[in-house]
């Protein structure tokens, strides 16, 4: 198959780029770098059924060629991130998707359409684990709304080229993923811990730690969304670990794993951070055959050598 991926220098862009050549696809990459890194795909020079396009998928795009299918992975995905580039975020949410929904419809209705959405569409949940059928409670004005809302437009706009253009889609809800690639001081919770504790700082905790989260080391989520592309239906499915830690666990695991000295210290919980976040994957399951397998402890492990082999990165 021919294959574009936007996004394609990011954490997760680049992992499905290497999984996607390596099951014998041609794959054209996009990405505007700005939270994305030439690095990531550096491996990839000179592999000619690869090919990399600089380009902002919030203006129009335009790629040479006919695609099997389009994986949109395009948007910053950090609060660190989205709270820097909060417009940003919302464009390539709205006007990216567009976009890049426009390009696979222009495929003549043969090219599929990916999209890569979040737990974050259910918000700070009232319902625990959260299955595909909860709507979610995201405060619509709020800081992190600029994520949340885009995601869940960028779902909207979906179905609606499915139901309306019989568009053929997947829509994958991606929980809390970790792994090589990740960017120092991403923000995320992971990659800040590894990095404070491999250079002797205090692992800053917000709120009291008790507030809890369930982990995908990067090959599990892969593995899920690759199953999904190939195997699944219109409706969104969870791919996440549904087992579940608090953060102070999480804290005191990196410690442990990497030897450090340092302290834990805490910090007030940001404005509208969920309490809790967990996927039912009943769905993932029964209709991909898929579950993660990957301990949290040696997903850490195997993230925390990257770091140590790439402090600069």
């Amino acid at each position: 198959m021919r294959l574009l991926v936007t996004g394609a220098a990011g954490f997760l862009g680049s992992h499905l780029c290497d999984r996607l050549l390596a099951d014998g696809h041609e794959v054209v990459g996009v990405d505007n770098l700005l939270t994305g890194a030439e690095e990531n795909l550096a491996h990839l020079r000179g592999n000619r059924q690869f090919a990399f396009q600089r380009h902002d998928v919030s203006q129009a795009l335009a790629v040479d060629g006919r695609f099997d299918g389009i994986l949109h992975f395009a948007s910053p995905a950090s609060p660190v991130d989205y709270l820097k580039h909060p417009i940003e975020t919302l464009r390539v949410g709205s006007a990216g998707t567009y976009n890049a929904l426009e390009l696979a419809r222009a495929a003549g209705g043969g090219a599929r359409f990916f999209l890569a959405s979040t737990s974050e569409v259910y918000g700070d949940p009232e319902e625990h684990p959260q299955p595909e059928t909860y709507w979610g409670r995201v405060n619509p004005v709020g800081p992190r709304a600029v994520y949340d809302e885009a995601k869940r437009f960028a779902e909207a706009i979906t179905m609606a080229y499915h139901r309306q253009h019989g568009l053929d889609t997947r829509i994958v809800r991606i929980f809390n993923t970790y792994g090589p690639r990740m960017r120092r001081r991403d923000g995320r919770v992971v990659s800040n811990f590894i990095v404070q504790a491999l250079a002797g700082e205090p692992l800053t905790v917000y709120g009291d730690g008790s507030q809890t989260r369930s982990f995908c080391y990067v090959d599990d989520l892969i593995e899920g969304i690759v199953r999904l592309f190939h195997k699944g239906a219109a409706d969104p499915v969870n791919v996440g670990n549904p087992i579940e830690f608090t953060v102070r666990q999480l804290a005191e695991m990196v410690l442990k794993l990497t030897g450090s000295k340092s302290s834990i210290v805490t910090r007030p919980l940001p404005q509208d951070d969920p309490r809790q976040r967990r996927p039912d994957i009943t769905r993932a399951r029964q209709l991909l055959g898929w579950e993660p397998k990957v301990a949290l402890e040696d997903g850490l492990r195997r993230t925390i050598e990257h770091f140590r082999r790439a402090p600069g990165v």
